[in-house]
């Protein structure tokens, strides 16, 4: 007789231990990311028409949304780090943020075409109260940890009020300096929340969560790609699609690589600055990651020629989106120890590829070259790093 898992309509949420054996992502945390690769998916897309249209302000706005994507997804991510106590008041608060992102990603097209979207503020505020709902419930459960869990309720509600209000403004100038003023106060929350006791999260479980969201975004690269090759090959475009194929999945690989050449667990052990800025920092890995994506589908849509920009402009939002991906993997191995030569490489890798965007060559030269000044570094770092004889 198979078991059944009995949940529990409600139980005390109390702190998980952050030393615990064999945490691993569960099915819940698995399914929450996937849901939330729709609106990062969205976003991309929206990037990459624009960029295929020569649109650059849409940069702006992805850039906007796709915060808005990661900070609720982190804040979820962290406290469920600290506080899962799986019962059905929980997995149903779990799903309300779900249920959000999906209202948000249903709103990205609006908000790119306009600059303001009732669905994406509404679909933020359903993710940002259901958070404020989660923190109550830590503060009644973990006495120790109350003061830090009503400073989140109280800073998230009020922020998030204030995006609502932010609904009245209009101009760009205006959305544009209060985006990123609220974004500021987003940030100093959880800056403030933990100056009142550290939440006890789990370094190995935040770092293996922060890996498969990377992984699942470089999945939704693959995926965009290999639809924007095959409308390609059906109109019978072929003419550089070899290029962009090749060099497409050798940038995907080594991003994959890059990422795990070293183990992150380490970053979320040490300093709290640390922890923040690993944290924090992996805004510009996701984003980059993403970035890529629309790109290469733009290059596509060049090969087709069926976008109205030039080589050297979707040339340069590829190769920046990989720059950008592999300086601040450099950036954070280095605060893990990683050998002066190894961030020297990372360093030299990025302005290469920035370098070969600027002379302009054909698109498909741009990514095959791309993909492989990447693989050249795995190489070097595969080398540098072998077993002694």
């Amino acid at each position: 007789m198979s078991h059944v898992n009995v949940v529990p309509l409600s139980r005390r949420m109390q702190p998980r231990d952050p030393h615990e054996a064999h945490r691993v992502a569960t099915p819940l945390e698995l399914f929450f990311d996937l849901v939330f690769v729709v609106a990062i998916a969205s976003a991309a897309a929206q990037w990459h028409h624009g960029l295929a249209e020569g649109h650059l302000g849409a940069l702006v706005n992805f850039v906007m949304v796709f915060f808005a994507i990661w900070w609720a997804w982190m804040n979820y991510t962290w406290f469920a780090s600290s506080y899962d106590c799986d019962d059905v008041a929980y997995r149903l608060l779990t799903f309300t943020i779900m249920a959000g992102s999906l209202m948000l990603a249903a709103g990205i097209p609006d908000l790119f075409a306009t600059g303001q979207s009732g669905l994406v503020v509404g679909g933020y505020a359903m993710m940002r109260f259901a958070m404020v709902a989660m923190w109550l419930r830590a503060a009644g459960g973990h006495p120790e940890g109350r003061r830090t869990a009503l400073t989140y309720a109280a800073g998230i509600s009020i922020v998030q009020v204030l995006w609502i209000a932010r609904l009245l403004l209009e101009g760009h100038t205006a959305l544009l300096v209060s985006f990123f003023a609220l974004v500021v106060l987003e940030l100093l929350v959880p800056i403030v929340a933990e100056r009142n006791g550290i939440t006890p999260f789990h370094p190995h479980h935040i770092a293996e969560r922060y890996a498969l969201l990377t992984i699942i975004v470089l999945g939704e690269v693959i995926l965009a790609s290999v639809q924007a090759v095959q409308g390609a090959l059906q109109q019978g475009a072929e003419a550089g699609l070899l290029a962009i194929v090749v060099g497409g999945l050798l940038m995907v690989f080594s991003m994959w690589w890059l990422y795990f050449k070293r183990e992150h667990a380490t970053l979320f052990e040490g300093s709290i600055r640390s922890t923040f800025v690993t944290g924090y920092g992996h805004y510009l890995v996701f984003a980059s990651v993403a970035a890529t994506g629309a790109a290469l589908a733009a290059a596509v849509d060049l090969v087709q020629s069926e976008a109205h920009t030039t080589a050297r402009i979707i040339g340069l939002a590829l190769t920046g989106a990989v720059a950008v991906y592999v300086w601040c993997l450099t950036a954070m191995h280095a605060m893990a120890g990683a050998p002066v030569a190894e961030t020297r490489v990372g360093v030299a890798v990025g302005l290469v590829v920035l370098a070969v965007a600027a002379v302009a060559p054909p698109i498909g030269v741009t990514v095959l070259v791309t993909g492989c000044v990447l693989a050249v570094a795995v190489a070097h770092h595969v080398w540098a790093t072998r077993p002694p004889d």
